[in-house]
């Protein structure tokens, strides 16, 4: 395949980019200027702003990923206005795959009353301005027209690749509090050729 990643210099956007290298896919990432690219792969420089240079990385591609992030605790618009301006391009230039990161912190089904009532709340309120951001960027989603999946994971963390994770469509996983992200990675990668997991979410842990 030849696939798109927005965010490929994050943790998550890296192992998507070795999975598929190694996968013998063709791999494009979209990367602001200075940002810390994996090597073997095509950069376009680009800011969300510029609307031809994503046009031309988009076009031809089987699949876009986006697998954006933020760090800190301030307002931020990154993943919202990073898939807006991948679906901009996509809607122009025929792509229809989207493929796109989220957490598992948000609201959802399969959520127990612990969770429902006290943990996420809290999460929710601590974690305020990039919860709001991936709100923002799952209606996005939604309205886009486009054949998408939002695959939410819960906690990151930087363990092997096991392929022994657990996942579930449109509910979250009870106890499912942590995952690593080289098992988000490959479910990337599995689910962008699947197509029972378009207009779904897809929930992941260990």
């Amino acid at each position: 395949m030849r696939i798109v990643v927005f965010g490929a210099s994050g943790g998550t956007g890296r192992e998507v980019v070795a999975q598929a290298l190694a996968e013998g896919d063709e791999v494009v990432a979209v990367a602001r200027t200075g940002s810390v690219v994996p090597p073997g792969v095509e950069v376009v420089r680009a800011g969300f702003d510029e609307d031809g240079v994503i046009e031309d990385a988009v076009r031809g591609a089987d699949v876009v990923v986006s697998a954006l992030g933020t760090r800190g605790r301030g307002p931020t618009s990154v993943c919202s206005d990073g898939v807006g301006a991948a679906i901009a391009a996509m809607r122009r230039t025929g792509v229809r795959r989207l493929l796109v990161v989220s957490a598992a912190g948000l609201p959802g089904e399969g959520d127990g009353p612990l969770l429902r009532g006290l943990v996420k709340p809290i999460l929710q309120w601590v974690l305020r301005d990039h919860y709001a951001d991936l709100t923002r960027m799952e209606e996005i989603v939604r309205a886009s027209g486009l054949d998408w999946t939002i695959v939410r994971p819960p906690r990151l963390t930087d363990g092997p690749r096991t392929g022994r994770y657990r996942r579930a469509l449109d509910r979250h996983l009870a106890g499912g509090h942590r995952v690593a992200r080289a098992d988000v990675a490959t479910e990337i990668l599995r689910a962008a050729a699947d197509r029972d997991t378009v207009g779904h979410l897809v929930a992941i842990a260990d």
